[in-house]
């Protein structure tokens, strides 16, 4: 009679219990799982509550924090009036900033730009020949550059607020194309704005920005007319008011918008094309000067030095 080994079967059971329990582990619900591995989670928040930021974070808190410290100073810093906060705030609404405060950044900003040109006049100030070694005008040279640091913000920020109206003013034909098909698809205005703004993401993300705003402030207020006009005081286009002059008449009357909208559009790229021959008819005017102060002369050297070298050699 053969007798088993009792090793095996003891070798044989260890398998078979560690087989039973990856199975019960495989088999447990996934809440379960996500029970336990938010646990260990939390265990390990615990043991380490702060744990190390990537690069990207660490950028993005240390921006962070310097926008508030930009908008404390500004907070701080009694600079202008309210009609001048007032139009900073329409233009940094313009250039696509919506923060709500923003507009203490951008003086917080403005004062530490100043602030460094003039510790640059103070520093390079002695070293001016002439007026540099009189106070007075060190002084005056200080105040004059930390105006001018301070108005070089807002000369970038009208900067950045041309770039992007140029961007909408280019890409608004072919929105207005998108909201006539959309408009003939049976949508209403809400959906088509909408859905313009997500297909105009990647082609032009400022104007796809702000039909996403209009979109979202008439699917919530019921004054289509005003979430409109706040299109058009944002951008500050003639176009785009006469597109939510279009829209709100069409809303007022019950008029089909399918027509003036391609209407608009024709408009535009019209206005476009004419812009642009315009542009090509001043190109030659625009040449005149850099080819006589560096065409011309290289010519004249080109076909008139070899018989003034020669003439020099001759009459040595």
């Amino acid at each position: 009679m053969n007798f088993i080994d009792s090793d095996a079967v003891r070798d044989l059971a260890l398998v078979l219990l560690l087989c039973g329990g990856l199975l019960l582990a495989l088999m447990r619900p996934r809440s379960t799982r996500r029970r336990i591995a938010h646990r260990a989670r939390i265990a390990a928040m615990r043991a380490d509550p702060h744990p190390p930021l990537r690069a990207e974070e660490h950028v993005a808190d240390l921006w962070q924090r310097l926008l508030k410290r930009f908008a404390s100073l500004g907070e701080r810093v009694p600079v202008g009036g309210a009609a001048q906060r007032n139009k900073l705030a329409e233009q940094l609404v313009r250039a696509g900033f919506r923060e709500r405060r923003a507009v203490s950044m951008m003086i917080g900003f403005k004062l530490l730009v100043g602030a460094l040109f003039a510790l640059a006049a103070i520093v390079l100030g002695p070293y001016v020949p002439r007026i540099g070694e009189y106070f007075v005008f060190r002084a005056l040279m200080m105040g004059g550059v930390f105006i001018v640091g301070m108005m070089l913000p807002e000369l970038a920020l009208n900067m950045l607020i041309s770039r992007r109206q140029q961007a909408i003013a280019s890409c608004l034909p072919d929105a207005l194309d998108l909201l006539v098909i959309c408009t003939n698809a049976g949508n209403s205005l809400v959906v088509g704005v909408k859905r313009v703004a997500r297909e105009l993401k990647t082609i032009c993300p400022p104007l796809a920005d702000e039909f996403a705003v209009t979109g979202d402030e008439l699917q919530v207020s019921g004054d289509s007319a005003g979430a409109l006009r706040h299109l058009a005081a944002r951008i500050g286009l003639p176009s785009v008011r006469a597109l939510v002059t279009t829209l709100i008449q069409s809303q007022q009357y019950g008029t089909p918008i399918t027509h003036s909208l391609r209407m608009l559009s024709r408009a535009e790229r019209t206005a476009q094309m004419m812009a642009l021959e315009e542009k090509a008819a001043k190109l030659a005017t625009k040449m005149t000067m850099p080819m006589m102060f560096f065409i011309l002369p290289t010519v004249g050297l080109i076909a008139a030095g070899p018989a003034v070298i020669r003439l020099i050699a001759v009459f040595k």
